[in-house]
């Protein structure tokens, strides 16, 4: 009799299911497809086949933020809108009249030859556009350090605000913000023309401050800093404290909504208040132009 311990047969060679030619010994652990070395694909489990890694890969919920955001790496939008604003200021350094053809102007009656210009004339696009100049460095006063100043603030604030709130509700949040600071000046003071980018900029302090607390973080930096800011507008002469506090309270609005929506009808609570409160701008400026009628 023999003792030598009986050998196990020799598993038989596949062909890739994708390359016929090619013979394995290896198959996919979800389909049992045979693959050849390049069609494996590493999983937590030994190896799958290209189509069940994509057929994974979407079935697998994108990660998001407590408030509902996509989770993404680079903060695009900042980068995008301090770019317009670097290239509007450009504008200006190489046209004189740049300025005066996109600030912010509630009307300046018909004199004479010329026509009115202004909201109450038809351009409604002041209220945005006059959100991405700021003071000509040949100006004097502010002069550069206006848009220095609130392109620092962009960049401090933006990314984290971006990565917390989504895209599309830090776009919503910058735009709005800078639209209702240039709604309450056109209410207040029809006639005074206006630039720069500091409605959206309170707009983002007064979010950072909701969404901080939030979180339960220390909110005490912020608070200084808008303080501050608010002294420095009541106490200078040439700013505009209407575009800073119109700013500053849709911020703060549009902030709480995103932050402390119920999160059962997170999207449908912000997605509402972000519609209610571009609404009640759209009157306010109907208002204000039949005013300055």
């Amino acid at each position: 009799m023999s003792t030598d311990p009986a050998q196990a047969p020799a598993p038989e060679a596949s062909m890739c299911y994708r390359h016929p030619g090619r013979e394995t010994y290896v198959r996919c652990t979800r389909c049992d497809r045979p693959i050849c070395p390049d069609c494996m694909r590493v999983a937590a489990v030994g190896h799958q086949c290209p189509e069940c890694v994509h057929d994974g890969n979407r079935t697998v919920r994108e990660p998001r933020t407590v408030f509902g955001g996509r989770v993404r790496g680079r903060p695009a939008v900042t980068l995008t809108l301090i770019g317009l604003n670097v290239l509007a200021y450009l504008g200006e350094l190489v046209s004189p009249t740049f300025v005066d053809r996109f600030e912010m102007l509630g009307g300046m009656p018909a004199r004479g030859r010329l026509p009115g210009i202004g909201v109450a004339d038809g351009e409604w696009y002041r209220l945005i556009t006059g959100a991405f100049l700021h003071v000509p460095m040949n100006a004097g006063g502010l002069g550069i350090t206006h848009i220095l100043f609130n392109m620092w603030a962009l960049w401090v604030l933006g990314p984290q605000l971006e990565q917390v709130l989504g895209r599309v509700r830090f776009t919503v949040l910058y735009v709005l913000s800078a639209i209702g600071g240039n709604v309450l000046l056109y209410l207040v003071a029809p006639l005074q023309p206006a630039v720069g980018a500091s409605g959206a900029i309170f707009g983002l302090f007064a979010a950072f401050f909701v969404v901080g607390r939030r979180l339960g973080v220390d909110t005490r930096g912020i608070v200084f800093l808008i303080v501050i800011n608010l002294v420095f507008t009541f106490t200078f002469s040439g700013i505009s404290w209407e575009g800073h506090v119109g700013g500053l309270v849709t911020g703060a609005v549009l902030a709480v909504a995103f932050a402390y929506a119920p999160r059962r009808r997170q999207k449908a609570v912000q997605v509402a208040a972000s519609a209610v409160v571009a609404a009640l701008l759209v009157v306010l400026t109907a208002v204000a132009t039949a005013l300055a009628s």
